[in-house]
């Protein structure tokens, strides 16, 4: 029976071994053996272009969401379009900005370390490394190992990204199918701290809420005003700050914007008509708690569906799948 339990024992460890070889999940430091320098280049390049235009975490921090929800954080989002149409050609992602900086970043890795470190990779750790450029220190853990997807379908990404008229109920579901739970959804929520948004994401609010004409009552009135000032009917290119006065800073400052109904799509608005997703709200008006959330949820959305291991492939641009 001894003899049974050891063989059994040994099996189980070679079994494990052999998962672990095929880097069959995330983790610290993946690139440590193979390109030591990959996340100090990331990280280098990253706040190279931060600092030159600080706009670039909010453009990085929604690019790493919406690649994400489509087919997990594979770097699908950053492919062109070639005999059909790709995730970057649908509506949600034609507003999306920063494929620059990753480009440039993928350069610099090559040169160091040709062939070894993903887009996916590179894209979960510049999110990160921009948003923290004003923190000096890393806001959320990233764990490396991801490989890139050869497939971007156009189709999928408007399937698969929340939309900013999404109700609570369609979020919820949305956020479930992905493994994340509402509190995720409330604290992912919060990236909307940095950043702007496109009057067409809420005229609908301003102009036609119900189809009759009408304005969501749910907005404060005199906010409503004051994006009604900055957005005609019909404004296609015009775009307003998602956290008045602070769409710059990442802090919790827009949990107090929702609570005060300023909130600026419907998916914010709507936080706030459930009732653990309101107290949720209320908890992560207090900074420090926000900021240990958001770490905990990045991480978990990071890990969304990877493909690693012998999955995927690493590319060698950004744009397109290897030939």
């Amino acid at each position: 029976m001894m003899k049974l339990n050891v063989l059994v024992l040994v099996f189980v460890v070679l079994i494990s071994l052999l998962v672990g070889s095929q880097g069959g999940s995330l983790r610290k430091s993946f690139y440590k053996d193979s390109c030591e320098e990959a996340e100090t280049i990331v990280k280098k390049v990253t706040e190279k272009h931060v600092a030159n235009n600080p706009a670039v975490p909010a453009r990085l921090l929604r690019m790493h969401f919406h690649d994400c929800f489509v087919r997990g954080c594979d770097g699908s989002v950053l492919l062109n379009s070639t005999n059909q149409n790709a995730e970057k050609d649908a509506v949600p992602n034609q507003t999306l900005l920063g494929f620059d900086v990753i480009d440039d970043i993928k350069a610099e890795v090559e040169k160091k370390c040709p062939g070894v470190v993903s887009c996916a990779d590179i894209l979960a750790l510049a999110a990160r490394d921009s948003v923290s450029y004003s923190f000096k220190k890393s806001m959320w853990e990233v764990l490396t190992g991801r490989r890139d997807g050869n497939v971007s379908v156009m189709s999928e990404a408007l399937q698969n990204i929340p939309a900013p008229f999404f109700n609570f109920t369609q979020l919820k579901q949305n956020f479930a199918t992905k493994g994340l739970t509402v509190h995720d959804l409330v604290v992912l929520s919060g990236g909307h701290t940095i950043g702007v948004g496109h009057c067409t994401g809420f005229n609908n609010r301003l102009y036609n809420f119900t189809g009759k004409g009408d304005q969501d009552p749910s907005l404060d009135k005199t906010y409503a005003q004051v994006l009604k000032s900055k957005c005609p009917p019909n404004d296609q290119t015009t775009t307003v700050p998602m956290d008045p006065g602070s769409a710059l800073n990442f802090d919790s400052s827009y949990y107090g914007v929702v609570l005060k109904n300023e909130g600026l799509f419907t998916s914010d608005a709507t936080l706030l008509t459930n009732d653990v997703a309101h107290r949720t709200v209320q908890e992560l008006v207090e900074q420090s708690d926000f900021f240990t959330e958001f770490a905990q949820s990045m991480k978990r959305m990071g890990a969304i569906e990877v493909l690693t291991g012998t999955a995927g492939e690493i590319r060698n641009k950004c744009w397109a799948v290897n030939s």
